[in-house]
């Protein structure tokens, strides 16, 4: 019996969302910039105490985003933070966070970011992260490389963890001991930390070189696979994150760095990740 497969997708597929993404980042942006100049007017709530909030601007950005997608690539798939997972047949799966930062967001502070992300059979394609307080745009193409605002990015090697600041990310569903013996043992080896609370951010602060590395220990993918993929663009490497089937609605440790902090804090973060806080 005779089988046929599906192509794969030509190179003007990806570039055709690559230039729709980065648009659809800096409009969404846009709007996620008018809500937070007004943000005294939101109505707030609360999904898992105050450390995790959500407001109707998460809310409406998302579905802009998501309707822009469906009318452009109909076929594709499209995950987000605020409205679930669409499945499609076209092997592109979307995922969207509409405003990374959110407790950030409400508190005035410009620590947030709207990211969006192309998954192609489970690998991050596209990675785009719009920094509206910066007017930022950082985007990167699978092969192509990453840019901030048009200019190439790359990362330096002789960049350590002893020579810059370590991202750190954090929520309600990790032990506190856990983020408390990571800082310990970053303090020890000499190096120094920073966190802004949204991990998109942090994330494209990793591929510009502002930080040498990042790691939470417990994300979901609208939270990093933008992220990684402008990270991996820059020469950055990335842990693993968990995408084939259900794997990719389940939160998992993520971690990126440039090359040469990679390795020591690799073994950092397994050392809390392994240990126990009974």
């Amino acid at each position: 019996m005779k089988t046929t497969t599906k192509p794969a997708p030509s190179a003007e597929a990806l570039t055709s969302r690559f230039t729709l993404a980065r648009t659809l980042a800096e409009e969404a942006g846009d709007m996620a910039l008018d809500y937070f100049r007004r943000r005294s007017e939101l109505e707030i709530e609360a999904k898992r105490g105050m450390q995790d909030v959500v407001s109707i601007a998460d809310r409406n950005v998302e579905t802009f985003i998501r309707q822009r997608l469906e009318e452009a690539f109909p076929e594709d798939g499209i995950l987000g933070e605020e409205h679930g997972l669409q499945q499609g047949i076209s092997g592109f799966t979307w995922a969207v966070d509409p405003i990374d930062g959110t407790n950030a967001f409400v508190n005035g502070l410009p620590y947030w970011c709207v990211s969006i992300a192309l998954l192609e059979k489970g690998e991050p394609v596209i990675g785009v992260i719009r920094l509206p307080c910066d007017g930022e745009t950082f985007a990167a193409l699978d092969g192509a490389g990453a840019t901030l605002n048009g200019e190439p990015l790359h990362l330096d090697p002789a960049r350590t963890l002893q020579t810059g600041l370590t991202g750190i990310g954090a929520n309600n569903k990790v032990p506190p001991a856990m983020i408390g013996n990571l800082i310990a043992g970053l303090l020890e080896v000499g190096g120094n930390y920073v966190r802004t609370g949204s991990a998109a951010q942090m994330l494209a602060f990793v591929a510009a070189g502002r930080v040498t590395g990042f790691f939470e220990p417990e994300l979901n993918a609208w939270d990093c696979l933008a992220g990684y993929c402008l990270v991996k663009e820059a020469g950055g490497l990335c842990r693993p994150f968990p995408t084939e089937g259900d794997a990719l609605l389940k939160p998992a440790p993520v971690l990126a760095a440039g090359p040469g902090a990679f390795g020591e804090l690799s073994e950092l973060t397994e050392a809390c990740l392994s240990a126990r806080y009974d």
